[in-house]
């Protein structure tokens, strides 16, 4: 058996004569307990309001959970919640006698006459069982620390973990019941069919969202492609389609670019500017009028863009925690995974192990704040010296290891004409300009397809191959018109935007 240091006993035992010097004991509301659950057995109306609030655990005293089991469980159940029900389903779970007994819970009941303020009540018990994980957490957290052979940036992620459990109010359960859980899934169900259009985030690209629903919680997404087929595009246009026309908050983790860069881009695919004329600041009159008015919207997106680079895995889950917290992101994109470093001392072996340990700590990021997570990849040089078709497949996937395994979809991102590929390989034969293949090789929760995009390269962005009349072309035949002869346009008059509702932006 192994033996306990000198310096911990005596440390552990200097802290118990402190302990009981001051007379410590932990933060409870035996009182509140009691009025609480004599009021959910006299009330329905008490067990309504409080049960998405407190759990077992939340009680102090072993015999007040026993009872609030007992009241869950006939909850879940839909029977009735009473005096005499709450005792059956104890002697149920051979638990009467150690929640003190029939006389006890008659004595519960006569604490109250009514649930008047049990919201109140079932929040100063929430506050005193956070009050005790915090303890809990702090000591688990002080006894690992004096341990020198854990890495640091692991105990700072663990506790930032812990603690972000706490103010989310969510502290982990060890398991749920299969009862519990068709529960939730019947609800969650019911929340969809009464939702109108998608159950998940909708990309703003109607062939990517029939086919997943949206991007769903919980999910990792790797979207991959060879260097200068559009991934930063294509995530960008997805996340101002996101914040800009659904209001829904997005984090952006760029590694690869800055984040005025990112944003000159969303510039140029919201005004329909050319990013070299952004570049040079080589604008007409028009020009500046039409860049003030179309980036009134961009300014007002819910999209929070952060352009550290080097960016450790550990660094992005504790940045994406806080942005949960703060802001409520739905959506979190990563440009791109290979750029990502694990961080501290953690050297897992070789570059292949490192991408696994990131990918796994993607995908329990999902899980975690219970919105997708997009990470960008690249792919291996095998799809440009392979012969025949240039469609990347799942074995091109750089140092795929675990990033196939751990993702939920697996897309890629193939446009022919990089490649010098006039037609597609179909049986129209049709031309593949400004046209982009999105390939969903992988999907965990729903079918695969190849689905069809519109690039336009001028503005770095993706469009609905459907939508007849881009932006891009919209802005192409008003710059035209300016540089004709023939269009005379009257100084003195204020310069007005064409009515554009119908624009896809």
């Amino acid at each position: 058996m192994k033996q306990a240091k000198p310096y911990q006993n005596i440390r552990s035992d200097r802290n118990s004569i402190i302990n009981l010097e001051k007379g410590k004991i932990p933060p409870q509301a035996i009182d509140l307990e009691e009025v609480v659950l004599g009021a959910m057995m006299i009330d329905k109306k008490g067990v309504d309001e409080v049960i998405d609030i407190l759990n077992s655990e939340a009680f102090y005293k072993e015999g007040h959970q026993y009872i609030f089991d007992a009241i869950l469980t006939l909850f879940e159940n839909s029977e009735p919640i009473d005096l005499l029900t709450v005792s059956s389903q104890l002697k149920k779970d051979n638990r009467l006698e150690l929640a003190g007994g029939d006389f006890y819970l008659i004595s519960l009941t006569q604490k109250v006459s009514s649930s008047a303020h049990i919201e109140f009540h079932a929040r100063i018990i929430l506050q005193k069982y956070i009050q005790r994980s915090l303890i809990k957490i702090s000591n688990e957290i002080i006894e690992e620390s004096y341990d020198e052979t854990k890495d640091v940036f692991d105990l700072l992620d663990k506790a930032e973990a812990k603690l972000y459990d706490v103010t989310q109010g969510n502290i982990k359960k060890s398991s749920e019941t299969a009862q519990s859980l068709v529960i939730q899934a019947k609800k969650k169900i019911e929340a969809i069919s009464n939702k109108d259009g998608l159950s998940g985030i909708p990309s703003g690209f109607d062939k990517i969202d029939k086919l997943t629903s949206g991007w769903q919680e919980s999910d990792l997404v790797i979207i991959a492609a060879r260097p200068g087929m559009g991934k930063t595009a294509l995530t960008l246009s997805m996340a101002r389609n996101i914040a800009v026309n659904q209001n829904i908050p997005v984090a952006f983790f760029s590694l690869e670019m800055s984040s005025v860069q990112l944003i000159t881009r969303l510039i140029s695919s919201e005004t329909g500017l050319s990013s070299e004329k952004l570049r040079t600041g080589r604008l007409e009159k028009h020009e500046w009028e039409q860049l003030n008015v179309k980036v009134k919207s961009l300014e007002k997106a819910p999209l929070y863009i952060d352009d550290s680079p080097s960016l450790s895995i550990f660094d992005l889950r504790a940045k994406a925690r806080r942005l949960s917290s703060q802001h409520g992101i739905k959506l979190l994109i990563v440009d791109y995974l290979q750029l990502m470093t694990i961080g501290g001392n953690n050297k897992s072996g070789n570059r292949e192990q490192e991408i696994s340990t990131i990918s796994r700590n993607l995908k329990a990021l999902a899980k975690e704040l219970s919105i997708p997570v997009i990470a960008l990849s690249q792919l291996s040089r095998a799809v440009e010296t392979r012969g025949g078709s240039k469609r990347p497949i799942l074995s091109d996937l750089r140092e795929s290891g675990a990033i196939e395994q751990d993702a939920d979809i697996v897309s890629f991102i193939y446009r022919p004409e990089y490649y010098k590929i006039d037609e597609w390989d179909d049986d129209d034969r049709s031309s593949t300009e400004g046209q982009a293949e999105l390939i969903v090789a992988k999907h965990r929760n729903g079918g695969l397809d190849n689905l069809r995009l519109k690039f336009i390269k001028e503005l770095g962005r993706f469009e609905n191959i459907d939508d007849f009349d881009s932006p891009y072309e919209f802005h192409s035949k008003m710059n035209a018109a300016a540089n004709d002869d023939t269009f005379k346009p009257d100084p003195n008059q204020a310069f007005k935007m064409p009515d554009d509702s119908n624009l896809p932006f």
